[in-house]
């Protein structure tokens, strides 16, 4: 039986403080702990979106960026990308980059929630074929930067809180060269 995922919590200055599972961290009271997105990108410069699967615990069936995760104590975070890449997407990805290190952000899910993050932002692209997981994406859709954030504008309610703020950071011309 594989080890519960644990998470690293950090101090207000962003320092590890020690770690929790992962399954008890989210709730009405969510300590400050770390974590990534990751926009992934084609080719031709697509970025893929998610939609969150409806069993998720938070945010469930929501728009959202490609994917998320939490590196585990001691991992780094590139190593936890591509980790999340194959579990949550079931992809392989490359060109891993930082885009947005030191991104924080605080959410409440309609259900009460909290996510309370350190959520450095990262971009990749995609090295073959997506086999998503059906217990985390529902949906997905390769689609244009600049129809993201059209959509995005014109419906934020629509998207996971994170991407509506961390969307606006992103370089425009993030992603692969054409």
């Amino acid at each position: 039986m594989p080890e519960p995922e644990r998470v690293v919590l950090l101090d207000d200055h962003g320092r590890p403080a020690g770690t929790a599972l992962k399954s008890e961290v989210h709730g009405q009271d969510t300590p400050l702990h770390l974590a990534f997105s990751c926009y992934l990108f084609d080719e031709a410069g697509a970025v893929l979106v998610t939609r969150r699967a409806l069993t998720k615990r938070t945010w469930p069936g929501v728009w959202t960026n490609s994917f998320c995760g939490h590196p585990g104590p001691g991992e780094e975070l590139p190593e936890a990308v591509h980790r999340r890449a194959r579990e949550e997407l079931g992809a392989t990805v490359r060109d891993v980059s930082c885009e947005i290190p030191g991104f924080r952000y605080r959410a409440i899910d309609a259900s009460g929630i909290i996510e309370n993050e350190i959520c450095p932002v990262h971009t990749a692209v995609i090295d073959g074929d997506l086999e998503p997981d059906p217990s985390e994406v529902s949906e997905w859709a390769w689609v244009r930067p600049e129809d993201l954030r059209a959509a995005v504008e014109a419906a934020p309610f629509a998207f996971s809180p994170w991407l509506v703020e961390q969307l606006p950071q992103l370089t425009p011309g993030t992603g692969p060269p054409r």
